[in-house]
């Protein structure tokens, strides 16, 4: 069974939604308090995290486009890839993070 980021995160949030996601966990006893039990918070940060990267991806290719052109010197370029590139390895790393915990889930017995 195969299982795309997407589908963790929707079933994440309508988990947290319905209840399936409170304080009995004791997310608040660790300094978690209301926000960490409401779910949406992650989402905002995988989003915020995803744009992060898009956004590292589009400044490297404008840097690239530009030192064609003599335009940018190559050690920005470099280091505009390196960037995007480790920006996208820890969003890929957070995603089979999470599908690895969904699946550990729905393995579970009931």
């Amino acid at each position: 069974m195969s299982i795309t980021a997407l589908q963790a995160l929707n079933a994440y949030t309508q988990a947290a939604q319905t209840g399936g996601v409170g304080d009995p966990t004791g997310v608040a006893a660790i300094g978690g308090g209301d926000n960490a039990a409401k779910g949406s918070d992650f989402a905002a940060m995988m989003k915020d995290a995803i744009g992060s990267a898009t956004n590292a991806s589009v400044a490297s290719e404008k840097l690239t486009i530009a030192s064609t052109t003599g335009q940018a010197e190559l050690v920005d370029v470099v280091t505009a890839v390196s960037a995007a590139e480790i920006q996208l390895q820890t969003v890929i790393a957070v995603r089979d993070e999470m599908i690895k915990a969904y699946q550990n889930i729905l393995r579970m017995p009931i």
